[in-house]
């Protein structure tokens, strides 16, 4: 590995790596020879312990993390160190800028063991799409078999599919169809998605339940037709719920690994069912949000628009383990079987910690599942912020992952925790009984150096960047999203190694530190004023999951994808805690 590290040869700047290598170890050394290496027990005591706050590192530890530096090839060689336990300023410096020193914590990271995965899945977080089909806006987009195989392979564990009836093949079977209903999107075979997750499931046997959330808008023949594809098609991958399993908690992540879970309706026997799709609860949203009742106000749910009553098919039904039913009270929702769920646009999501019922729906979702989903009128697939939904506990967030907004980035940052399996266990504060105050934190960060930051989407050629880096504060208080961002200085033609004011520090007051995210996003500058600024690259780190210290923030691309010219892209940043951030 040739790893860069002399890349401020054409400026005047002193390196901050430099300037830190000094403050940390000593300008000096014995005889008053400037100090180039740094020792072992110097590394651990005056750095790892005290600037980095890493109490778990020991002596054998640090010998580890020099025998990997020695194995480096660096540009340059004029100050090599043989010694075994002492490295070099740019042996330091590779160290500052590796995944090693992340600035998200990696026992975090990591993929917890099945003995951490045997809750109840109501106390997770799933990372889930909506519309996943689409790989654009919501009217005249493409639909596409290949979004469903994107998402999973990017994490995304609760998937949406909207089911008509189609045609009929040439021996008059029904074919049901996935798409957009009443738009000028494309259309795409149920049977084909369906084959999408049992090759995934092959290919990846261990994956934590897949979950479909069917909007079942099917005649009951074309239902049958679902029915039966799904199971030929995954057998035993495929969940059948039986009676007994439907009471008391619902079945843990490790208890359903390499399973499909159908999320849709499961009402009592030929009974018909008047609540399905997100259409209608956006519908039950126009009524709620004249008027959002308190807990001892039951909603009657009468509604201008009279809802369609639809009969599900037996065979369609046995095969389902969430319940979708129209929301009412929370007492009733709560009194209510474990697998019964609802349905909320991000309106409702608002509307309900805007009336304080956010407690309640707390209680609620420590034992029951919630979904939320964007609003119907974003018809261009922007996204809302999912930071309210996690405070209040809501377990499947669903995002338009097809658009690679902030929010979709802070998605991102939420699940790669749990190694980017899909499902990250919720923090204590949302499982404990009764009122609990979130925790809080004040937060300094300075953006002290860039390295190997490419040109925006990664292209070779054009001008020299601009680069100015961007660090939001995704929260949320009292019931209402907070979002701080502060911006620091640009820096002209320097995107190799630019320096930024590391004198100048941004402070954030965080007030809900077990679910509130913090964005780094590079951005290039416009030199036309009339030109937008083009995003480069970006990082979200869960506060919960953040490491105090000088650390490196690996930047990826709009997607996520940390390769290509993306390899190297990292800032080197200085974080502190107003005090030690306890385990969330």
């Amino acid at each position: 590995l040739l790893h860069k590290t002399k890349r401020d040869m054409a400026t005047w700047q002193v390196k901050p790596v430099t300037q830190l290598f000094y403050d940390i170890f000593g300008q000096f050394m014995t005889k008053n020879k400037i100090r180039k290496k740094v020792s072992a027990t110097s590394f651990l005591n005056k750095f790892l312990l005290t600037v980095q706050g890493e109490d778990n590192k020991t002596m054998e530890s640090v010998m580890q993390i020099f025998a990997k530096l020695h194995q480096l090839e660096l540009a340059d060689v004029s100050n090599h160190i043989t010694e075994q336990n002492y490295i070099s300023l740019e042996q330091f410096e590779a160290y500052l800028l590796s995944r090693d020193n992340d600035i998200f914590n990696p026992r975090r990271e990591q993929v917890c063991k099945s003995s951490e995965m045997t809750k109840p899945l109501s106390e997770y977080w799933i990372n889930s799409s909506h519309n996943t089909y689409l790989t654009g806006d919501q009217l005249t987009s493409k639909s596409s078999v290949e979004m469903y195989t994107k998402a999973l392979y990017r994490g995304c564990r609760c998937l949406e599919l909207d089911v008509w009836d189609g045609a009929r093949d040439e021996f008059g079977n029904p074919m049901p169809v996935v798409y957009h209903g009443r738009t000028l999107t494309s259309k795409i075979m149920f049977e084909d998605i369906i084959k999408s997750f049992d090759v995934f499931l092959m290919l990846n046997p261990k994956t934590y339940p897949i979950i479909l959330s069917l909007e079942n808008h099917c005649s009951i023949p074309f239902q049958q037709a679902m029915a039966t594809q799904m199971k030929s098609i995954l057998g035993r991958h495929l969940y059948v719920p039986d009676e007994s399993s439907l009471r008391g908690s619902l079945p843990s992540p490790a208890q359903l690994r390499g399973k499909v879970v159908l999320k849709g309706r499961r009402p009592p026997t030929g009974a018909i069912d008047d609540y399905d799709t997100d259409d209608d609860a956006a519908d039950d949203d126009l009524t709620e949000m004249q008027s959002v009742r308190t807990e001892k106000t039951s909603v009657t749910g009468n509604t201008k628009k009279s809802q369609t009553s639809v009969k599900i098919a037996p065979e369609l039904a046995k095969l389902t383990l969430f319940h979708g039913t129209k929301f009412k009270s929370w007492g009733e929702s709560g009194q209510a079987l474990t697998h019964h769920m609802h349905s909320f646009s991000e309106s409702r999501v608002r509307s309900f910690c805007k009336h304080n019922q956010s407690q309640s729906w707390i209680q609620y979702n420590q034992t029951h599942i919630s979904r939320t989903f964007p609003s119907g009128n974003r018809t261009n697939s922007s996204n809302y912020s999912p930071i309210l939904a996690w405070a209040t506990g809501c377990q499947m967030v669903a995002l338009n992952l097809q658009t690679p907004d902030e929010m979709v980035r802070m998605n991102y940052g939420r699940f790669r925790e749990n190694g980017e399996q899909g499902y990250v266990q919720k923090p204590s504060t949302l499982m404990m009984k009764g009122v609990t105050e979130p925790r809080t934190t004040h937060i300094e960060v300075k953006i002290l150096s860039g390295s190997c930051i490419p040109k925006p989407k990664g292209v070779s050629d054009g001008e020299c960047i601009n680069p100015y880096v961007s660090i939001s504060l995704f929260d949320c208080s009292d019931g209402r999203e907070v979002t701080s961002t502060q911006v620091t200085n640009t820096v002209f033609n320097n995107g190799f190694s630019p320096i930024w004011k590391f004198e100048d520090s941004f402070h954030f007051d965080v007030k809900n530190a077990c679910v509130a995210v913090m964005q780094f996003t590079v951005m290039d500058k416009n030199s036309t004023p009339t030109k937008t600024d083009e995003f480069i690259a970006s990082a979200s780190i869960p506060i919960a999951c953040m490491r105090q210290g000088i650390r490196s923030v690996q930047l990826s691309d709009a997607h996520n994808t940390r390769s290509g010219a993306f390899d190297f892209a990292s800032l080197l940043v200085l974080v502190k805690f107003q005090h030690c951030q306890a385990e969330i």
